[in-house]
C-alpha cells in the first residue's frame, strides 16, 4: 500500500505538489508557485506541511512556474534528494527559475522583506537536478519505478508513470491540446489503475483550431486596417512559440499585404525559443517539415526581438499599427503590465488573450469585462478592445480530457481518478462527467486530504 496526499493544486490551478509514500520511500511530484491571487505570496512563503529533508525525490511533470516554482525553497529547507525531469525540462527551468529569481527580489524589496529564495538556492536545485529521458525506466527505492511519457502540452512535459508491485499510478501534469501547433500528441495511457489528472477545462470546450488561425488572421488583419496597437499577453514558454509560429504561416501566405512591427517583448520568452530551436525532434510532422524545407519558423520580416528596458520603453514611440507581445500571460507582472497600463484606456488598442487567465489576476478581471482596473496603483477605464481565442490553449478541454480517461478505462483496470489543477467548478464538472459518461470512480480531492492507494 500506499500514501497520497495532495499538498497543493487542489481547489486551484496552481502550485502543484503531490507526495506519494511507501514504507521506505517518500516522492514529490512538482513544487509550483501558487499564482494569481492576493494570498498566494503567503501560501508560496509557509512552510512545506513535511519534512524536505525526508523526501527522496522530486519528479517534475514540466516547467511551468506553477510546477516548479518552490524547488529553490524545497532544497533552502532542507530537501537533498534527486531531482528527476526531462533534459527539456530541466534545460527551460533553469531560465524559468532565473527569471523567478528577479521577479521575487523585486517584489520582496518593494514589500521590505527577503525575497522567497535567490540565485544560490536555485543553483543548489540544479546540482542535485538529473535527466531521465522519455520512455526510459529508472528504478528509485523500495520498488518504486518511474517512466515518463510525452504529455504535449509544452516542449519536454511529461506524464510521470510510477510503477510498484505490479501496479501503476500516472500523474498527468498539464495534458496538451492535441494536436498541437508544434508539439507530438499527447500519448494515451493504457494500463493505469490511478490516474491524478488536471481539469484547468475540466467544465468547457475549446473554439476549433481552424477558428483559431482564422480569428488571429482576422485580428491582425484588423490592426493594421485600423491602426491599432494589438497587445498579446503571452506565457513566454510555449505560448509566445505557438503564436510566432502562426504568424509566420499566416505573413508567409500572402493573405496580409501590408504588415505591422511585430515586438516581441520577452528577454525571457526569447532565450526559451532558443531551447526550443534544440530540440526540434520534438516537434510534429509539420513544424519539422517546414523546419527541413529552410523555413526559420520561430522568425519573419517584421519581427523585432526586444531584451534591453530602453528597447522596451521605445516601442511606446512607434506609430501604429504595431503588434506588442509580452509576458506574463495572466498579466500579473512583466513588460505586458507596462504596455497594458500605456494602453488599457486607449480605444486604439487592443488587448488580445490567448491562454488561460487565473481568478483573481489581473488578465482574468480585463477578460472578464471589468470597466475599470487598477495597475501600479494608478485607476484606469477600460477603453481598449478586448478579445480572447481559446484555441491556444496549451490544456486539454472538457471533451478530451473525458477521451484521454476513456482510453485509460479501456483496461478495465483504472481503479480511481483523482480531478486536480482546476478551479473548483471545473474539477467538479470533470469529475461527475467522468462518472456519468464512463462511470469512472472520480473524485475531486481536498487541500492536504491523504488517501490510501494499492500500489
Amino acid at each position: 500500500m500506499a500514501e497520497l496526499t495532495f499538498y497543493g493544486g487542489t481547489g486551484t490551478v496552481t502550485g502543484a505538489n503531490f507526495l506519494l509514500e511507501t514504507e521506505n520511500c517518500k516522492l514529490l511530484i512538482d513544487c509550483g508557485l501558487v499564482q494569481g491571487h492576493r494570498s498566494a505570496e503567503n501560501l508560496n512563503r509557509s512552510e512545506f506541511d513535511y519534512n524536505p529533508a525526508e523526501i527522496d525525490f522530486l519528479i517534475i511533470t514540466h516547467a511551468h512556474l506553477d510546477h516548479v516554482g518552490r524547488i529553490p525553497k524545497l532544497v533552502k529547507d532542507g530537501f537533498k534528494g534527486q531531482i528527476l525531469s526531462t533534459p527539456e525540462t530541466r534545460d527551460l527551468a533553469e531560465f524559468i527559475l532565473g527569471d523567478a529569481v528577479k521577479i521575487l527580489a523585486n517584489d520582496a524589496k518593494s514589500e521590505g522583506i527577503l525575497p522567497l529564495y535567490d540565485l544560490a538556492d536555485v543553483d543548489a536545485a540544479f546540482s542535485i537536478w538529473n535527466n531521465l529521458p522519455y520512455h526510459t525506466t529508472k528504478e528509485l527505492k523500495d520498488g518504486v519505478s518511474v517512466y515518463l511519457k510525452d504529455a504535449g502540452h509544452i516542449l519536454g512535459s511529461s506524464m510521470v508513470e510510477i510503477s510498484r508491485n505490479g501496479k501503476r499510478m500516472v500523474f498527468t501534469g498539464d495534458l496538451g491540446n492535441s494536436p498541437s501547433i508544434l508539439l507530438k500528441d499527447t500519448e494515451w495511457i493504457t494500463d493505469a489503475d490511478y490516474i491524478l489528472m488536471e481539469s484547468v477545462y475540466g467544465d468547457r470546450n475549446h473554439e476549433p483550431k481552424v477558428e483559431r488561425h482564422k480569428k488571429l488572421q482576422q485580428v491582425i488583419e484588423d490592426t493594421i486596417k485600423y491602426r491599432r496597437t494589438l497587445i498579446i499577453p503571452a506565457f513566454s514558454l510555449e505560448r509566445t512559440q505557438m503564436i510566432i509560429y502562426e504568424m509566420n504561416e499566416i505573413f508567409e501566405s500572402g493573405n496580409i499585404t501590408t504588415r505591422a512591427p511585430v515586438f516581441l517583448d520577452s528577454p525571457l520568452a526569447i532565450k526559451i525559443t532558443g531551447v526550443y530551436e534544440k530540440y526540434t525532434e520534438d516537434f510534429n510532422e509539420k513544424a519539422r517539415a517546414d523546419i527541413k524545407s529552410g523555413d526559420d519558423i520561430f522568425n519573419f520580416p517584421g519581427l523585432k526581438f526586444i531584451v534591453q528596458s530602453g528597447e522596451s520603453k521605445m516601442i511606446d514611440r512607434v506609430p501604429n499599427p504595431k503588434i506588442i507581445m509580452a509576458g506574463s500571460g495572466m498579466s500579473v507582472g512583466g513588460r505586458v503590465v507596462i504596455h497594458e497600463k500605456n494602453y488599457i484606456d486607449n480605444p486604439d488598442a487592443e488587448i488580445l488573450f490567448v491562454g488561460y487567465q487565473s481568478a483573481g489576476s489581473l488578465g482574468r478581471q480585463v477578460q472578464d469585462g471589468a470597466k475599470k482596473v487598477t495597475i501600479y496603483g494608478e485607476e484606469k477605464i477600460v477603453r481598449a478592445k478586448i478579445d480572447s481565442i481559446s484555441g491556444y490553449s496549451s490544456h486539454k478541454d472538457s471533451d478530451h480530457l473525458v477521451e484521454f480517461v476513456e482510453k485509460a478505462a479501456e483496461s478495465g483496470k483504472l481503479k480511481k481518478v483523482f480531478a486536480v489543477m482546476g478551479e473548483p467548478k471545473s474539477s467538479m464538472f470533470l469529475v461527475q462527467k467522468l462518472r456519468d459518461n464512463l462511470g469512472v470512480d472520480a473524485v475531486y480531492p481536498e487541500f492536504k486530504q491523504t488517501v490510501q492507494i494499492d500500489l
